[in-house]
């Protein structure tokens, strides 16, 4: 397996800006691996909230994630100002591959990056479904 090589901010058309907090440390004095994934799934349903393609509490279309992945390249720790780029890799019927950085304030190249795969299913059946348009719209903002 190929390691990765930290991308540019440039490379992702949405940053989320994300503070660390003091319980995002871990004993080492830095932000814990699986804390990356937290900032990951924020940025990604913050992005699809404020378009209006994501309804938390009653839409009849969620997100699940079925494949994930991180690299890191430097610590960030408590208290930072980080920014997580994304975009979107593939955009499928029922799915969407999105690829996440996290940059620090006034770096340009990732101090991590990652991925996940959301499958959209039927809030109720958990069955798979066809992206609806208003979703569609907003992942396509996210494409490179």
């Amino acid at each position: 397996m190929t390691r990765p090589t930290p991308e540019a901010r440039r490379a992702y058309p949405y940053h989320h800006p994300t503070p660390t907090r003091w319980a995002d440390n871990d004993m080492y004095g830095h932000v814990n691996n699986v804390t990356y994934y937290a900032y990951f799934d924020t940025a990604v349903n913050a992005y699809l909230a404020a378009r209006g393609a994501l309804d938390l509490q009653a839409g009849a279309v969620i997100g699940l994630v079925v494949e994930t992945g991180c690299a890191f390249f430097a610590p960030a720790a408590f208290p930072e100002m980080l920014g997580v780029g994304v975009r979107v890799a593939h955009l499928g019927r029922s799915s969407v591959r999105y690829e996440l950085a996290v940059f620090r304030e006034g770096e340009e190249t990732a101090c991590a990056q990652g991925h996940f795969v959301h499958v959209y299913v039927d809030r109720e059946t958990r069955r798979p479904v066809e992206l609806p348009g208003v979703l569609r719209a907003a992942l396509e903002g996210l494409r490179v």
